[in-house]
This record gives C-alpha cells, sequence and structure tokens, in this order.
C-alpha cells in the first residue's frame, strides 16, 4: 500500500463487495486500499476483480496492517469485529484520531459482553460513523464516546431500488418475519403474537439463510407447529435481483430487533409501500420518524395495509432520502473531506 491513502479494514459480508463498487464508481480506486481480515476468500459477490488484499496471521495484522495504518491518510473501520484489530489500536492509540468506525450494531450493543480493550478503542475513536443518531447516542453511553459524529448510512444496501417490479398476484397476506437466523430478530415472541391470526388467509415468509443455524431449526419447528404450511423459511441466499422479487410480493413486515438490524430490508420494504412493523426499542424508530416515514409497533400487529396515501408518503421520502445522489453526498464528508 503506498502513503496516504484511504485504508478500508472489513470482514466477509454481504455488504461490502457492493460498497467497494459503489465507492469505485464514484470516488475511483487511486486513494481506497481494501484490506480484509481473513484468509484469502471470495464469498458475497467478492471476487479476484476487486483487487482486495487478505490479512490474517499475526505477522499480517501487527506488522503489515500496523504498517499501513500508520501510511494511511484515514483509516475507514467497517464495524469493529475483530480483537487482534482491537488488540492493535490499543496499542497504537495515536492512530485513532484518524478512524472513521462505520457503527454496525453488533459491534457495540450489548456492552457487558465487549473487551475492556474494545471499550477503550470506543470511547477513544476520532469519528463514529451512521446514520442513526440513536447509535451513536448509545455509543456516547456504553462506552463515554467522544469522537465525532458523522450522519451517513454508507451502504448501497440502504438506497431505495427502483425495479419497477410486478409482483405475482397473491389472494393471500403475505407477511415477513424477520432477515436472518440471528436470534435478536427475536421469531418466537412475534410467531406467538400472530397465532390468533393462524386462521387467517395468510402465509408467513421467514428468512433464515444466514445466521444461527441451531435457532433457525427452533424457529422453523415453532412455525410450523403454530401455522403449519403457512409458515414458509427461505433458508437458501437469493440473488439481490430474487430477493427484491421477494420482497416486491410482500405485504406485511415484522422486525422485532432491539437494535438497528435489518435497515436495508426496512428501507426497501418501506420504499416498495409495504406497512413494516417495528420494535419500539430499535433505534430505527428515530431513523423512521426524522424522514417522516409511517411504521408500526410490533406490540399492535394487524393485518390491515397501508392507504394509498400514507403508501406515497412513505415511498416519496425513500426516494428522496435514500438516492443514490444523497449516499454520495454523505460518503463524501467522510472520504474527501
Amino acid at each position: 500500500m503506498n502513503e496516504n491513502k484511504i485504508l478500508h479494514v472489513m470482514i466477509l459480508d454481504k455488504f461490502l463487495a457492493p460498497y467497494i463498487d459503489f465507492v469505485d464508481g464514484n470516488f475511483g480506486r487511486e486513494n481506497h486500499h481494501y484490506v480484509f481480515i481473513t484468509s484469502e476468500k471470495y464469498e458475497y459477490g467478492l471476487t479476484p476483480e476487486h483487487k482486495v488484499e487478505f490479512l490474517h496471521t499475526d505477522d499480517d495484522i501487527f506488522i503489515t496492517l500496523l504498517d499501513y495504518m500508520k501510511m494511511a491518510k484515514k483509516i475507514i473501520l467497517h464495524g469493529l469485529w475483530r480483537d487482534k484489530v482491537d488488540i492493535l489500536l490499543y496499542f497504537n492509540q495515536e492512530l485513532l484520531k484518524k478512524c472513521y468506525w462505520i457503527m454496525w450494531g453488533g459491534d457495540f450493543y450489548f456492552p457487558e459482553t465487549k473487551s475492556r480493550i474494545r471499550h477503550k478503542v470506543i470511547k477513544e475513536i476520532g469519528f463514529l460513523v451512521t446514520g442513526t443518531i440513536g447509535d451513536y447516542e448509545l455509543a456516547k453511553k456504553w462506552y463515554k464516546a467522544s469522537g465525532e459524529h458523522i450522519k451517513c448510512f454508507s451502504y448501497p444496501s440502504n438506497l431505495y431500488k427502483d425495479f419497477h417490479m410486478q409482483p405475482k398476484i397473491h389472494n393471500t397476506i403475505n407477511i415477513q418475519l424477520g432477515n436472518s437466523a440471528d436470534p435478536t430478530n427475536h421469531h418466537i415472541e412475534i410467531l406467538q403474537n400472530l397465532t390468533k391470526f393462524k386462521n387467517e388467509n395468510i402465509q408467513i415468509f421467514v428468512p433464515l439463510s444466514y445466521g444461527n443455524k441451531e435457532h433457525a431449526k427452533n424457529v422453523i419447528l415453532k412455525g410450523k407447529e403454530i401455522f403449519g404450511d403457512k409458515l414458509i423459511a427461505l433458508t437458501e441466499f437469493l440473488s439481490f435481483q430474487k430477493y427484491m422479487q421477494f420482497l416486491s410480493e410482500i405485504d406485511i413486515a415484522v422486525f422485532n430487533h432491539r437494535r438497528q438490524q435489518a435497515f436495508g430490508n426496512i428501507i426497501s420494504l418501506v420504499g416498495m409501500g409495504k406497512k413494516v412493523y417495528l420494535n419500539s426499542a430499535s433505534t430505527l424508530n428515530g431513523v423512521m420518524t426524522e424522514y417522516n416515514l409511517k411504521v408500526f409497533d410490533t406490540k399492535n400487529i394487524s393485518l390491515d395495509l397501508l392507504d394509498n396515501e400514507q403508501k406515497i408518503k412513505n415511498i416519496n421520502s425513500v426516494k428522496t432520502n435514500f438516492s443514490k445522489e444523497s449516499l454520495v453526498n454523505s460518503l463524501s464528508t467522510y472520504l474527501e473531506k
């Protein structure tokens, strides 16, 4: 890596190959260097053509990555997921003033489970990047974070998708429950809440293609016990296009996370005019209020759909506030300043 570049520190995840493509397309590659903290593997859309570097041994982290960080103009941390990266930053705290931490949620929620080193890193990090002001406030409350807040949603998964899809005609009310097999979806609680609708003309779709396999099994068992064949588990990864087609056929979506999660799903569904329920504890409620997006509380689920007037308001707000142009502008606040 050459000096004075922007260094991106990443893990393998479905959000990151599209991010690299988006930054390449709108800001160029010349000033960016992408490092994945893992052995070499190409998953989630990442290919050799992305020309990224893989670092995973102790020498890779504590010698090569440290050298890169010292040379870098800025360090973009795509979540805080690797203990070795935490340790590296803890013992080289002068680097933290040029670190921009894109907050993912799982990397700082449940602070009692995080190491003393993680707490110190978050406390001293220079910049906290999130579009969710509630998450920034939690980092200050839980970790005494003192860095500057940069408002940006960062990933193209959070953009309005204008696909003009033709949903298949269906005579059932199609309900989506959660976005993954992560237990933080609190699936069972919602399945029990939906029991009163088990004799209605519904189908419940549960995306379970990634996350905790044991939890996925329990969700399927409980769902089938209550709803029989009306419960449809999605256990295979769908391509982006197929997943968007799936979302277009949903009528109601329920996200029972207590934290910021599934934001791309939520924005896509609200932007399609679907009725979305969020847990009242989710910091995403603040985002919905900020952009005048009407969503509902998971404590009061009904099978009523959005009226056309509210649908149009939601769609127009997502189109305006989550456009490609708005993402380019907000990314420029930390990639170009």
